[in-house]
Parts: structure tokens; C-alpha cells; sequence
């Protein structure tokens, strides 16, 4: 049985599975897609999972269990009409253990299910644009092919959110059977299906040899099956990779970034016969953020409910020396908005953002009766232990101009959690775009996206705000609405509910022995037609 052997054995191994290895060391809490709120949820979702609608390589919607949609001429209403060749995996929430086809009420039932309160997912926000008639979605399948959805308004990137990870189609069967098990239990339809999850410790996928006929093809995926540790300790887990025990790792940590690259930010060349370094711009925004309610207890006594220490901070630390020395030139320094770079709205200029300007910092500081920072209270920043070395960078410099901060370290998934419950004032995050248009950055600072039912984690509350934001998911024109999503993105910036660290950008690292696997501004990971030359040494 693959589950019992090949799971723990090596690639060349007398079995020759194909076995494709990674370590996730941010953790993950949930395998029910309705709480695909990070990468690492997002990456095992897109193997168990399929959305109505999916998005290519360069961030195309394409069509995928939905075989093709339309909109009416007032964009309102979506028509979606559905494959009849996809089988959900086998599973015992079946009769006689048979995956059944999915069908159009399967996508129904699973956007409904998005919405209800008593699961409070951190999804629902997805279906905002999604018209209510006395309390219900207009959400309906008129037969097993044809799904119909209309908008309140038009809302031009709604294609985008119905290929996000919150929109897997799942079956009613596994969701009842299993009950609240299902986070540990998931039925879906995606190249991979559910092997074993030792939480903490293992979690393994095994290749679905019924998928069905991606782009042409009936052959994918070609792995037999992706193992997935949980080391935490991000040096371990690059030299379990340098080892060849992983064949995949992502992103850069400060405790090997000088190992594997050089400063200007090329694999060292020592490891040119092993690694292959596959880069690219990322749509992800690196932040500070800040609570801004306040009637939350969590920020009671925080100096930053002011906006001049807020915008001080942001004026305080040198981003660009940060990225040099930190990140070996891998990124772009924050100096701008929200948005990021490569989206249509990202700010190009010099309009607005913060360049650094210790003077300027002072000069806040005195304004909001600090001077010098005499009689500020100590602030304290919340991070993981992969980013303590630029949380430290910021705290030196901050300390120059006077203000005194303290970094509070905790597990990622802790943090996560208190993130979602705004239950620390000042933290660091990351946003990934869940789908290519800038609407989806600027929806963390909606009001009605006040977590834990959106993404708006800062509760960052502007009557101005949500008027041009509403203005801006109306408008057709593309010039018009990337005006106004400049509009908003300045209106942010100036009230400092974060401050922008870097834009980031995708680092990819495999052994020789992978291939075909590429990359995305998403960094989204699809191992459908990754192969590995099981001969290796």
C-alpha cells in the first residue's frame, strides 16, 4: 500500500514511486477548504480541491470544474455551466465507498455554506458582492449543470474570487458524515486525495488516478504522491533540502539566505549542480499592522491610536538598506502604497508612501507631544521567528528617533489566530493576492471586512473609504477604476493603518531531479505535471 510504504521512503527506492517532498513550517490548523486563509492551507487545498474556476500561470481565469461561463450585458448575472466527467474522491461518506459525480447543486451547496454564520469562515467575505433575497444568496443550480449567481452591482473581478481556494466545490455527504472531523477528513475532486495527517508531524497526499482531463490531458497528475513535514525551524528544514530529504522549499530566511544566495541575490554558485532558483515577481505585500478600533481592548494605552506615531513609524527605518542587507536585494522596499508591484494601481510615483526621513519622524514625535520621544510608551510588535531579524533592523532604527519598541515572538500559527481575533494591537503580516486585481489589497481596509468575517485585520473603519471602494467595484472602465483604487490606496497610506515593509517577490528552490514545475505571481503551488527522476542518488 503507497500509504504505509512509500510515504516514508526515499526517491531510487525498489518501489520507484514519485514522491514529491516539502516542509511546511508555518503549520497547518485545517484541511477544510472554507479556511484557506494562508499559503500553507492554500497549497494542500489546490491539491484536494477545485474551484469553479481556476487561474493560469500568468493569471488568467480559466475554465475548470465550470467548463465555461457568461455574463449578462449589466454584469450582473453569472451563468456557469458545468463538466459532467469529475467524480469526487472515494471516501465512505459514499454509498459503497464510490466518489460520486459532481454535479452543479454540489457548488450550490458549498457557496451557501461559505456564508453560514454558525461555520464563520474567514471566506465569507468572498461571496460580499453576491446579491440577498430575504436573507438568501442568489445563488442556485437549475439542474446538475447550470449554476446561476447574481451580483447586487457589477463587480468585474468576481470571476477571480470564484477561483480562490474558499471556493472549492465539496460534497454534502463528507460534511455530515464527518461533522466538525471534516477539517481532518477532506473529500474533494483535486489531482491529489486525502492520505494521512499526523498534525504537526506529516501530512501525506496520494495521487488521484481518476482525475479527470485537465487542458487535454488524462495522464495527471504524474506523482504518485507529496509528503509534507512541519519543522518549524526553517534552518533544519533547509538542511533536510541541502540533503536531498525535501525536494522543494520556498522563500528566503534569514538563517540561510547567505548560504544559498549571493548579495545581489543569485543562487551561490557552489550549489549550481544541485538547485535549480526559480524567481519571479510576487503579488505580496510585506506589512505592519495596527489595530484601529477604539473600543478594542487590545489596543487600550497604545501610543500608535495616534496617527502621528503611526505615520513616524513609517517614516523611521530605512526599507532600502533593510532589503539589502536582509533579504540580499530580493524584493522591492515598501516606499509606496499597499498595492503592490506588478498590479495595475500600484503607485509608481512618488504620490504617496514613505521614503525614509528620521527628520520627519522627530518631527511627528514633537507634534503629537513626544519630543524626542520623552514620555512615549513603549510599543510592542508581534511577529514570528522568521521575520525577527527585520522586526530587530526596525527596532534599532526606530530607536534612533526616540521610539521604544519591544518584539514579541510566537508560534506562526499563534499569531495567525490572534491576527484573526484582533487581539494584538501591532503585528506583523503578509497579504498574497487571492486573485490578480488590486480590489482584493484594498479590501482589508473595508468596513464591513472587519475580521474575523473578512480579511480586514487592522479594523481600519473610513466612511470615505467605503464610498469610493463601492464607487470603484461598479466601474467597468479599467483607467477609471484604477484611479480610484489609487484614491483609496493614497486615503490609506495617509492614515497609516500599516506600514508597508517590501513587495516581495517568488523564490523557488528544487532539486535537479524535479521538473516541470513552474511559477506565479500568486505563488500558488500546482504539482499537476511535476515529475522527479526517481534514479537519483
Amino acid at each position: 500500500m503507497l500509504l504505509a510504504s512509500a510515504c516514508t521512503q526515499r526517491f531510487g527506492d525498489s518501489e520507484g514511486k514519485m514522491i514529491f517532498r516539502y516542509n511546511e513550517s508555518s503549520g497547518i490548523t485545517s484541511l477544510d477548504p472554507a479556511f484557506s486563509r494562508d499559503q500553507a492551507t492554500n497549497w494542500v487545498c489546490n491539491h484536494l480541491y477545485n474551484s469553479l474556476l481556476q487561474l493560469d500561470s500568468n493569471l488568467n481565469v480559466r475554465p475548470s470544474l465550470a467548463k465555461s461561463w457568461t455574463v449578462s450585458p449589466d454584469g450582473l448575472l453569472y451563468t456557469l455551466v458545468f463538466r459532467h466527467d469529475v467524480r469526487f474522491h472515494d471516501n465512505e461518506c459514499f454509498k459503497d465507498g464510490i466518489g460520486r459525480v459532481v454535479t452543479a447543486y454540489d457548488a450550490e451547496y458549498s457557496l451557501h455554506r461559505l456564508l453560514d454564520p454558525s461555520l464563520n469562515s474567514p471566506g465569507s467575505w468572498v461571496m460580499g458582492p453576491v446579491e440577498r433575497k430575504n436573507g438568501f444568496p442568489s445563488i442556485h443550480a437549475s439542474n446538475d449543470t447550470v449554476l446561476t449567481i447574481r451580483l447586487t452591482e457589477p463587480f468585474p473581478p468576481f470571476p477571480g474570487l470564484l477561483a480562490m481556494q474558499y471556493c472549492s466545490v465539496i460534497p454534502v455527504e463528507a460534511v455530515e458524515y464527518y461533522g466538525r472531523d471534516f477539517r481532518s477528513h477532506p473529500v474533494g475532486t483535486g489531482p491529489f486525495r486525502f492520505g494521512m495527517w499526523k498534525e504537526g508531524v506529516k501530512l501525506v497526499l496520494l495521487k488521484n488516478a481518476d482525475y479527470f482531463e485537465f487542458d487535454g490531458d488524462k495522464r495527471l497528475p504524474f506523482l504518485d504522491a507529496v509528503s509534507i513535514t512541519f519543522l518549524v525551524d526553517k534552518q533544519t528544514a533547509f538542511l533536510e533540502f541541502v540533503k536531498g530529504s525535501l525536494d522543494f522549499m520556498s522563500g528566503l530566511d534569514g538563517s540561510y539566505k547567505d548560504e544559498i544566495l549571493t548579495p545581489s541575490g543569485r543562487l551561490n554558485p557552489k550549489y549550481d549542480d544541485r538547485i535549480n532558483l526559480i524567481t519571479e515577481p510576487y503579488l505580496n505585500t510585506e506589512y505592519l499592522g495596527i489595530v484601529m478600533d477604539s473600543s478594542n481592548p487590545a489596543i487600550k494605552g497604545n501610543p500608535l491610536v495616534s496617527k502621528k506615531i503611526r505615520q513616524a513609524v513609517s517614516y523611521g527605518f530605512d526599507r532600502k538598506k533593510m532589503i539589502r542587507y536582509l533579504r540580499n536585494n530580493v524584493g522591492t522596499p515598501g516606499t509606496r502604497g499597499f498595492i503592490p508591484r506588478g498590479l495595475p494601481g500600484f503607485c509608481d510615483s512618488a504620490g504617496y508612501g514613505y521614503e525614509y526621513n528620521p527628520e520627519r519622524t522627530r518631527s511627528l514625535l514633537s507634534e503629537a507631544g513626544f519630543p524626542d520621544g520623552k514620555g512615549l510608551p513603549e510599543i510592542v510588535l508581534s511577529t514570528n521567528a522568521s521575520y525577527l531579524d527585520l522586526c530587530q533592523f526596525i527596532q534599532e532604527q526606530l530607536s534612533q528617533s526616540g521610539i521604544r519598541m519591544r518584539i514579541d515572538v510566537s508560534p506562526p500559527a499563534t499569531l495567525k489566530e490572534n491576527i484573526a481575533q484582533s487581539r494584538i494591537p501591532f503585528f506583523r503580516g503578509s497579504w498574497i493576492a487571492d486573485y490578480p486585481d488590486a480590489e482584493n489589497y484594498l479590501s482589508l481596509f473595508l468596513s464591513s471586512n472587519h475580521t474575523p468575517a473578512g480579511p480586514n485585520y487592522t479594523l481600519f473603519k473610513s466612511a470615505a473609504f467605503d464610498r469610493t471602494y463601492r464607487k470603484a467595484v461598479g466601474e467597468t472602465d479599467d483607467l477609471r477604476r484604477i484611479a480610484l483604487y489609487r484614491e483609496m490606496d493614497s486615503l490609506v497610506m495617509a492614515e497609516a493603518p500599516v506600514v508597508v515593509l517590501f513587495y516581495d517577490q517568488v523564490l523557488r528552490f528544487t532539486g535537479k531531479q524535479v521538473k516541470g514545475l513552474g511559477s506565479n505571481p500568486l505563488n500558488l503551488l500546482d504539482l499537476r505535471r511535476v515529475t522527479i527522476n526517481v534514479n537519483r542518488n
